[in-house]
């Protein structure tokens, strides 16, 4: 009996030691939800544009994780590990860190792509420059 013990007790051990190492720090479900913020800020974005009949950005911040809708003050944090990339028009890029996706008045965009990726999983918020259409893509 006793020696049935010390071995669960070495099993135990060794997977608490060797399980976290398996793992990447960001789940799917989290992953997912970094992608539908961004995509839900994307649309704040051009419903504000529509609505107040000027142009509206959504300003991204890869480095730092973050993104911010244009007049409004909060600055909206995504999880700290996963890998962001931004493609948008060259005059929308502030540096190879910080950009942003602008909407027009009538809807419309100048169009990009933000990338929420972990590992192999990834996830692209894609905004259509004629519409002004948000989707995800997996």
């Amino acid at each position: 009996m006793i020696e049935l013990l010390v071995v669960l007790a070495i099993i135990a051990t060794a997977s608490a030691l060797v399980i976290p190492m398996f793992g990447n720090g960001v789940s799917t479900t989290e992953l997912k939800s970094a992608a539908r913020q961004l995509a839900s800020g994307l649309r704040l974005a051009r419903s504000e544009a529509v609505a107040h009949r000027r142009e509206t950005f959504l300003v991204l911040d890869v480095a730092g994780r973050r993104f911010k809708v244009d007049q409004d003050p909060r600055e909206y944090p995504l999880p700290r590990d996963v890998e962001l990339k931004l493609f948008t028009a060259q005059r929308d890029l502030v540096d190879e860190k910080v950009g942003s996706i602008r909407f027009f008045p009538d809807g419309g965009s100048n169009g990009g792509r933000i990338t929420v990726a972990s590992g192999e999983r990834k996830y692209e918020v894609d905004v259509d420059w004629l519409t002004g259409r948000v989707a995800i893509l997996d």
